[in-house]
């Protein structure tokens, strides 16, 4: 299997001034690129050759892992976009939501902490179990929820090529502002799937 760059469901401009046309550009068309070259070159005659993501980020380890682990976020972070995203979630998500944190609020806090509080680089995951319930998960570097048994729902990236042209170092803003574009509808289907 050869993996591609995921394409984008919006314009490269659409998530401005949140996220702008020159990070999209960089951190897509660059920095994901990259990992997507490196992952099909790092299967190629092995054992992974034909797998999924999730299982390669499953059942690897050192630079395999690191590339599959970051298309696998990358892919998950770009499609939970979109130019008419904020808002809260309904339904399952949201009752899963205060189940687990007391409120969306709170949630949202707890979150902003997680990303912002995470050394160096990595994500911040919305995570559930097999049985739907929610926690935060903060992984540094490449990783995901999924090496924990866990289903990715929503990840903040707070690698710095994701927000240093737009924020340079305020990793805290750049977090605050990600709500804006989140929709909570695919966020919602990632939960229900």
């Amino acid at each position: 299997m050869k993996y591609e760059l995921i394409k984008l469901g919006y314009e490269s401009n659409a998530l401005a001034p949140v996220i702008s046309q020159q990070t999209i550009e960089f951190h897509h068309g660059k920095h994901l690129q990259t990992y997507v070259n490196n992952l099909n070159n790092l299967i190629a005659g092995t054992k992974f050759e034909n797998a999924d993501l999730e299982t390669i980020v499953k059942e690897s380890d050192g630079g395999l892992f690191n590339n599959a682990g970051q298309v696998l976020n990358h892919n998950l972070f770009f499609t939970q976009f979109s130019p008419k995203g904020g808002g809260k979630p309904v339904g399952a998500l949201a009752a899963a939501i205060d189940a687990a944190f007391g409120s969306f609020e709170n949630f949202q806090k707890e979150f902003e902490a997680a990303a912002v509080g995470l050394f160096g680089s990595g994500w911040a995951w919305l995570a559930a179990d097999a049985g739907g319930k929610l926690s935060i998960v903060k992984e540094p570097n490449a990783g995901n929820p999924v090496t924990k048994g866990l289903k990715p729902l929503l990840g903040f990236d707070v690698w710095e090529h994701s927000y240093y042209l737009d924020y340079q170092n305020r990793r805290a803003d750049h977090v605050k502002e990600l709500w804006k574009i989140v929709d909570w509808q695919t966020i919602a289907a990632r939960y229900s799937a």
